[in-house]
């Protein structure tokens, strides 16, 4: 195994900002020419690499470009330049239980996400009651989600999600949600995961969270890196820069 889960190697990400838009075809052939527009950089040149077994946490202010990135990390965006390398498998939770169809019980959309996941019907059928013992929902695992709280949704979410058991997970403010008791599984969860060699990046405003999880932290401003180390004193700096 490569010491090395994640190369992010000069990264950059644009977006194309429209100021005026075409309401329709016609409209568009009458102006004889297309919108106006200029591309924004989301990420402008980002290089780091997150070491195999480590838990990473991204921080900056919002807009900095943590979300933009790790969409990047789950392949639901490409850079418009660089590469981004994965040393294993990777799973993104970007969205918990975004997966999910309203009308179906939360024993259906256990198979449906974990599908959506890349588990198989026979691994998801393994770990069913170890998802729903986790999730706390089992009094209600026969009813639509349409029906549950936002609590129990996303309980049930991040107990599917945990358990695909991939390399590298990727993770963006799923710790912000839930009550105290949840969250203290979701973090013995993430221990667990390190112990067995495994590799967590996350996002999440919670300085706390971030010191007291994070090994290593990169820095982002404005789609720049700014700092990437140990995380004690580059989250020190960026706690600085905000003073």
């Amino acid at each position: 195994m490569t010491d090395i889960a994640v190369r992010v190697d000069h990264v950059s990400k644009s977006f194309r900002m429209y100021h005026e838009r075409n309401q329709t075809i016609k409209a568009a052939i009458m102006r004889g020419r297309t919108s106006v527009h200029e591309d924004f950089w989301a990420l402008d040149d980002v290089t780091f690499d997150v070491p195999t077994g480590s838990t990473f946490g991204l921080i900056g202010s919002n807009g900095s470009g943590k979300s933009t990135l790790l969409k990047c990390l789950a392949n639901i965006y490409y850079p418009n330049k660089g590469n981004i390398s994965h040393f294993g498998s990777i799973a993104a939770m970007l969205e918990v239980g975004s997966g999910f169809h309203s009308e179906l019980s939360g024993r259906d959309n256990i198979f449906l996400n974990g599908s959506i996941l890349g588990m198989s019907k026979k691994e998801i059928t393994r770990k069913y009651d170890e998802i729903v013992d986790f999730s706390g929902v089992e009094a209600f695992i026969d009813q639509p989600v349409k029906n549950y709280s936002s609590g129990m949704y996303v309980r049930l979410g991040f107990a599917v999600a945990i358990n695909v058991d991939p390399d590298i997970l990727v993770v963006d403010e799923v710790l912000a949600v839930g009550d105290a008791d949840f969250q203290a599984k979701c973090m013995q969860k993430f221990r667990d995961f390190k112990k067995a060699g495994k590799t967590v990046i996350l996002v999440t405003h919670d300085m706390g969270t971030v010191t007291n999880m994070c090994d290593n932290v990169a820095w982002l401003n404005h789609g720049k890196l700014v700092k990437v180390g140990e995380a004690e004193p580059t989250i020190a700096a960026y706690m600085d820069s905000l003073a």
